[in-house]
């Protein structure tokens, strides 16, 4: 009997707890207030757009900066937020082995030119003095062997049996060797004045050329080792560090596992643009550009900010996400609309920010 009671007891406890239980759960719980509105749509007939704020640029958008070459990072020569004009060095990377090419080819040049110098300096004055010596002493020689010839013939003339056939046979080749040695070293002589040949001078002109325009490549892929600002303006984001390797691609972000340039600038101009993407299904309720009227809403505030409408790019393309713009596509296409603020005082904004746009004809 008692263990009847005590069953009963726990059975009407249990339905009591359940009835209890599914009161409490039924009661709604009161939703926590947010914290901040969310963006009001200020035109009656107004389209919502994705916007993320950048640099006012004429053309395009911020300026991605890729090194040329590959290399190691050296130094770097700017701070993010610097503001730099244009040709101004950023990033240096490794340059020892073309360094070591130029100066190689410079010496080269540098030897050309010494050689070219000295066939345009021919004919040199020491030389020409020992050719014209080697031509006296020629003449000198002719005139000696003249005589004795003239001595021998004159005597076997008187008498015959004074000399013998062959002192004056050999006094005769002796005449004729000398003039043939006088003939030689005086055309000798005019070769050494009419100094260096004209095809010489034309093939070391050739060849100092094309050196030069060897070093000038050479010093054109050193200069390649400097990465400079392309234009004024701000240094907005430095994404390598010293000694990281970096090639045409970029460097190597070890978050997205993707290659990311290794600077970002912006304009310089204190201005800031915000490039909205309408989706393609809105593209038809875009108010005609004379009379597009637009509002920024900063994402965790309830601050609005009145927007200048800048240019429509009049190109439809993929939407592309912003986490990482090489691997995350989607099939829906939208029309990028420019438009420009100045910055209110006392808002922080930045380029890359992300903000509620709502654009409408009034």
């Amino acid at each position: 009997m008692l263990r009847n009671k005590v069953i009963f007891a726990l059975v009407l406890l249990g339905i009591a707890f359940a009835l209890s239980s599914a009161y409490v759960y039924a009661v709604p719980s009161k939703p926590l207030p947010p914290v901040f509105n969310p963006a009001p749509n200020p035109y009656a007939q107004g389209i919502y757009a994705d916007g993320i704020v950048e640099s006012s640029q004429t053309h395009g958008a911020n300026v991605n900066l890729y090194p040329e070459v590959t290399g190691t990072i050296t130094h770097i020569l700017v701070a993010e937020g610097q503001s730099v004009d244009a040709g101004t060095p950023l990033i240096t990377l490794d340059d020892t082995v073309q360094r070591a090419t130029v100066e190689q080819q410079e010496a080269q040049v540098g030897a050309a030119q010494a050689l070219l110098d000295e066939l345009r300096a021919q004919p040199r004055r020491e030389a020409l003095e020992v050719a014209r010596a080697q031509v006296d002493l020629a003449n000198a020689g002719l005139k000696s062997a003249r005589d004795q010839m003239s001595k021998q013939q004159r005597s076997f003339e008187l008498a015959p049996e004074s000399v013998s056939r062959d002192a004056l046979d050999n006094a005769v080749n002796a005449f004729k060797v000398a003039g043939a040695n006088a003939d030689m070293v005086t055309r000798q002589y005019e070769l050494t004045r009419a100094g260096a040949w004209s095809y010489d001078i034309k093939n070391q002109e050739r060849q100092h050329e094309a050196l030069v325009r060897a070093l000038a490549g050479s010093s054109a892929l050193l200069a390649k080792y400097t990465i400079k600002a392309p234009a004024d303006g701000v240094v907005l984001s430095v994404q390598a560090a010293v000694g990281t390797y970096v090639s045409p691609q970029g460097a190597y972000d070890t978050y997205t596992q993707g290659f990311v340039p290794v600077l970002v600038m912006g304009a310089a101009n204190g201005r800031l643009d915000v490039r909205c993407y309408v989706d393609e299904i809105l593209i038809p309720r875009l108010p005609p550009a004379a009379g597009i009227h637009a509002q920024m809403f900063i994402r965790g505030t309830d601050t609005r900010i009145p927007l200048e409408f800048v240019r429509v790019q009049p190109y439809v393309s993929p939407k592309i996400q912003l986490s990482n713009q090489r691997l995350e596509k989607v099939d829906q296409r939208v029309l990028p609309v420019i438009f420009r603020f100045e910055p209110p005082p006392g808002v922080s904004i930045y380029p890359g920010e992300l903000v509620d746009v709502y654009i409408g004809d009034k």
